[in-house]
């Protein structure tokens, strides 16, 4: 999911109801998270990211992708297919992010770190739906992800009708960037824990967003 900056956020916060100001960068999120029900809530390179509840859409989309998944096995056993997982990141004291969707080792509850997230280790594929600042998920969370070496890094890009799938690990990112266009077929690689295919169109098409009848047009 895409996010904007916690000083572009659009809903007014609460009266705080706090006596104190948060000391850390971890405290502000947690205040925000209480301040703003149904916000998600990152910090990415240090820096607070909040991201508005998802259209129905991306829920859309995210409910159509997580069926392949199941499909092929990876949503028991050996593994799981969850949505709205905190991953920690080791780029900084403080930094994680929460993706759409991730696919992780069945014993992910053994490698909580703190403030609900988890450790990169068990994490085999993470994926994001794009919002309004897509750009978030196409540069920051791609730099943040490939430092966490998670494997396989999967983005629908709704604003260009893309769909992205990163993999081979390097420094700070990946080696390899493949973007698909509608009518492909893409299948991902089986370090995630099996053979997974995903139907392009199918999934830009499920992502796509109405028009909004408040516009003229």
């Amino acid at each position: 999911m895409s996010a904007a900056p916690i000083e572009h956020a659009q809903a007014p916060l609460r009266p705080d109801p706090y006596g104190e100001p948060p000391r850390t960068l971890l405290d502000q999120a947690e205040r925000l998270m209480q301040q703003l029900p149904g916000y998600r809530v990152e910090i990415l390179s240090g820096a607070l990211i909040v991201t508005p509840p998802p259209d129905a859409a991306h829920a859309r989309a995210l409910s159509r992708l997580k069926r392949p998944f199941a499909a092929a096995g990876l949503d028991g056993g050996e593994t799981e297919v969850l949505e709205g997982l905190g991953l920690w990141l080791p780029d900084g004291p403080e930094n994680y992010a929460v993706p759409d969707l991730s696919v992780v080792d069945a014993d992910i509850e053994e490698h909580l770190v703190e403030n609900n997230c988890y450790d990169p280790a068990p994490f085999r594929l993470v994926l994001e739906v794009t919002s309004s600042n897509y750009t978030i998920d196409l540069r920051t969370k791609v730099r943040a992800y490939g430092t966490a070496k998670i494997p396989v890094y999967v983005i629908v890009d709704r604003q260009h009708d893309r769909l992205h799938v990163l993999t081979d690990l390097i420094e700070d990112g990946y080696d390899t960037h493949r973007v698909h266009a509608r009518g492909e077929h893409v299948t991902l690689p089986e370090s995630i824990g099996a053979e997974v295919t995903l139907d392009v169109s199918a999934i830009l098409t499920a992502a796509q967003q109405a028009p909004d009848p408040r516009i003229r047009r």
